[in-house]
C-alpha cells in the first residue's frame, strides 16, 4: 500500500520506521515477517535480516508466541532488553477469520521507569524518615502538639494523647479547643509571642510547658505546645539533682584546689627543727619503710603523711586514709581488710574491698593508730609481718604491696606499760619515727603559714586578701593554739567569710582571740543562746586539749566525756 506525499508515493514500511515504537510480527511459527528500524535499534545490530528467524533468538522470554494459543491480545506487558525498559502490546493477526500472525508493539519506558523507581525510593525515604519523626516525637518529648494557624491539630504524639487517655488520630484533625480548653495557647497564634515555662493544669495534671509560634516567610503558620515535665514535682527532683551536682562540683573543685597546695608548701617555714625534719621526711620517702608520725592533733601529721607518699616510689598509686578513732570497733576489721559476699548479716552483696587493697601499690594511712582496740592491733600485726591479708569470709590470703604510715598524739609507751598496746605492734611501725613539734613551739612560722593560708583562701573565695593587721598578728603571736595549725587554718577561713576589705582584721577573729587581745568587754552578747553556749563549749573543748598538751583521752577525762563523745565535739566545731 502507497500513501502520496508531496515528493512522490510514501510506504507503509517507510512509515512504520521512522516512528518511535519498536514493530515486530511473526507467523505461527515463530518466524519474524516484519521488523522496523525501531527493532534493530533495540537489539543494537547494524544488519537488518532478521526476516525468517525465530523470535525467541532476540526476544527470549517475549511471551508473543501466547497469542497463537489462545488468539487473545496481551496489553501492558513489561520486559527489559539491554538494559531498555519495555511495555508492550501483543495482538493476534487474523485474515479473513484465519490466524494468521502476531504483531508486537514495544514502547521504551526506561526514563518513565526510572522516574518511577525514584518516586517509589523518595517515597520509602520519606515513610522512614516519618516512623523516625514519630519515634523520636514520641520517645524525645513528655508532650507535644502542633495545631496549623486555624488552631487545627496537625501533629501530636502518644505523651500528649496519654493527658487524655486518647490516641494520637484521635486529635488530629479537631481544632485545639476542641481536644483541650486552653485559651493560652491559641493567644501564641495572635501575639506570635513565645512563653516558657508556664504551669499549666492539663487535664488535672499541672505541668509545666512551652508554647511557641511557627513562622514562615514572616508568618505565622501554626503553633507549637511542648510539655517541659509532666509534673512539677519533676522539677523539684531536678532541681535537687542539680545542686547536689552543682554541691559535688564545689567539691571537687575544692580537691583541686587542696591539690595545688602541696604538703610541701604547707610544711614551709623557717623553724630549724620543722625545716630539718622536712628534710628527713623526703629522705625516708624514698626508702618504703613504715613511719610512725607523733604530735599533738592538728600539728600537719596528714600533711607529713602526704609527703611521704607524693615524694615516695609509690607516688602515682593511691593514699588511702584511715581514722582508727573514728571507726568502730566492730567495723574496723571490715573497714581495713574488707569482707566476702554474705560475711556477716547486713553485708553488702557482692562483698566489700577493704582499704588495705584499695591502697596496694600505694600508701595506707592509719591516723590515731592510738586508739585501735588490742584485737584489732593483732590482726594489723600479722598483716605487717607477712604483707597479705584475707577478707572477713575467706580463708584466700591475698599479697599486698603497701606503704604504711601510722600517726597518733597519744603517749605509746605509757600505753605499752598499761597494756593498753601492744609493744611488737609498736616495734613494727616505730621503724622511722618522726615527732611533729606544736605550733607554740615553731611560731616564727606563723607568718609563713598565714600568708599559705591566705593565698589557699584567695583561690578558693575568689577575694584578695593582702594580709593580716599589725593588730591581729600580734593576737595571733601572743595565743598558744592548742589546735595547732588546723586551729590556724579554721581561723583564717573563718576570717574570710567575715572580710569586709582587703585585710583580716581583729574583728574578724573568733570571739575567744578577741578576748585575749582585751577589746571584748562582752564576748558573748549579740548572739542566740545557742551561739552563745556553741562558743562556750568551743573554748571549753581548746582549753581542756591546751591543758592535756594534745592528749585526747585526758581531754576527754577532764571534760567528763568518753572518748566517743570528745570526737563528735572536736569534728562538730572543726577541732579534729
Amino acid at each position: 500500500m502507497l500513501l502520496e506525499g508531496q515528493s512522490g508515493p510514501i510506504s507503509i514500511e517507510e512509515i512504520l520506521d521512522n516512528t518511535n515504537n519498536a514493530v515486530i510480527a511473526v507467523n505461527p511459527q515463530g518466524q519474524i515477517i516484519y521488523a522496523n528500524r525501531a527493532v534493530y535499534n533495540i537489539l543494537q545490530i547494524a544488519d537488518r535480516d532478521l526476516v525468517g528467524q525465530s523470535i525467541t533468538t532476540y526476544f527470549p522470554g517475549t511471551g508473543l508466541l501466547r497469542v497463537f494459543e489462545n488468539g487473545i491480545a496481551e496489553l501492558g506487558q513489561q520486559m527489559t532488553i539491554n538494559n531498555i525498559v519495555l511495555l508492550s502490546n501483543r495482538t493476534p493477526i487474523y485474515v479473513q477469520g484465519e490466524l494468521v500472525g502476531a504483531v508486537a508493539v514495544f514502547q521504551d519506558i526506561t526514563v518513565l521507569q526510572n522516574l518511577i523507581d525514584n518516586l517509589v525510593i523518595e517515597h520509602e525515604k520519606t515513610k522512614q524518615l516519618q516512623r523516625t519523626l514519630e519515634v523520636v516525637l514520641n520517645t524525645a518529648y513528655d508532650g507535644l502538639i502542633v495545631t496549623n494557624d486555624k488552631g487545627i491539630v496537625t501533629m501530636t504524639n502518644q505523651a500528649f494523647a496519654n493527658f487524655f487517655n486518647k490516641f494520637p488520630a484521635d486529635m488530629i484533625g479537631k481544632h485545639i479547643m476542641d481536644v483541650y480548653q486552653n485559651p493560652k495557647f491559641t493567644d501564641v497564634l495572635e501575639t506570635g509571642q513565645p512563653v516558657h515555662g508556664y504551669i499549666h493544669d492539663l487535664n488535672g495534671h499541672e505541668i509545666i510547658a512551652s508554647r511557641i509560634p511557627i513562622t514562615q516567610d514572616g508568618k505565622i503558620v501554626g503553633a507549637l505546645g511542648k510539655v517541659v515535665f509532666k509534673d512539677v514535682d519533676e522539677l523539684y527532683a531536678l532541681t535537687k539533682r542539680v545542686n547536689s551536682l552543682r554541691s559535688e562540683l564545689d567539691y571537687y573543685k575544692k580537691t583541686v584546689l587542696e591539690k595545688n597546695f602541696s604538703a610541701l608548701e604547707l610544711l614551709k617555714g623557717k623553724n630549724p627543727h620543722m625545716i630539718s625534719l622536712v628534710q628527713t621526711a623526703l629522705r625516708v620517702a624514698k626508702s618504703g619503710s613504715t613511719v610512725l608520725l607523733r604530735g599533738e592533733s592538728g600539728t600537719g601529721k596528714e600533711l607529713f603523711a602526704q609527703l611521704l607518699h607524693s615524694e615516695s616510689l609509690n607516688r602515682h598509686g593511691p593514699f588511702i586514709k584511715v581514722n582508727c578513732a573514728a571507726v568502730p570497733e566492730n567495723l574496723l576489721e571490715s573497714e581495713l581488710f574488707g569482707y566476702e559476699d554474705g560475711a556477716f548479716t547486713g553485708a553488702r552483696k557482692g562483698g566489700k574491698i577493704g582499704k588495705f587493697e584499695l591502697a596496694d601499690g600505694g600508701t595506707l594511712f592509719l591516723d590515731e593508730i592510738g586508739d585501735m582496740e588490742i584485737a584489732m592491733q593483732v590482726k594489723l600485726l600479722r598483716v605487717i609481718q607477712e604483707r597479705e591479708i584475707e577478707r572477713l569470709g575467706s580463708n584466700k590470703p591475698r599479697k599486698i604491696n603497701v606503704r604504711l604510715i601510722a600517726a597518733t598524739n597519744r603517749d605509746l609507751e605509757t600505753m605499752i606499760r598499761e597494756k593498753q598496746f601492744r609493744e611488737d605492734l609498736y616495734y613494727r611501725l616505730n621503724v622511722v619515727a618522726l615527732t611533729i613539734p606544736p605550733l607554740r613551739e615553731r611560731i616564727d612560722d606563723l607568718e609563713a603559714l598565714i600568708e599559705t593560708f591566705i593565698k589557699k583562701f584567695n583561690l578558693q573565695f575568689a577575694q584578695s586578701v593582702t594580709g593580716v593587721t599589725d593588730e591581729t598578728k600580734s593576737v595571733l603571736m601572743k595565743y598558744r593554739w592548742p589546735g595547732n595549725v588546723r586551729e590556724l587554718e579554721n581561723i583564717i577561713e573563718r576570717a574570710f567569710n567575715m572580710l569586709d576589705g582587703t585585710e583580716i582584721q581583729l574583728k574578724h577573729l573568733p570571739n575567744y582571740l578577741q578576748i585575749l587581745a582585751g577589746h571584748e568587754a562582752r564576748p558573748f552578747s549579740g548572739g542566740s543562746l545557742d551561739s552563745i553556749l556553741s562558743a562556750v563549749e568551743k573554748q571549753a573543748l581548746i582549753y581542756a586539749l591546751d591543758a592535756a598538751h594534745g592528749n585526747k583521752v585526758q581531754a576527754a577525762k577532764s571534760l567528763g566525756l568518753s572518748r566517743a563523745g570528745l570526737y563528735k565535739k572536736l569534728v562538730k566545731h572543726n577541732l579534729h
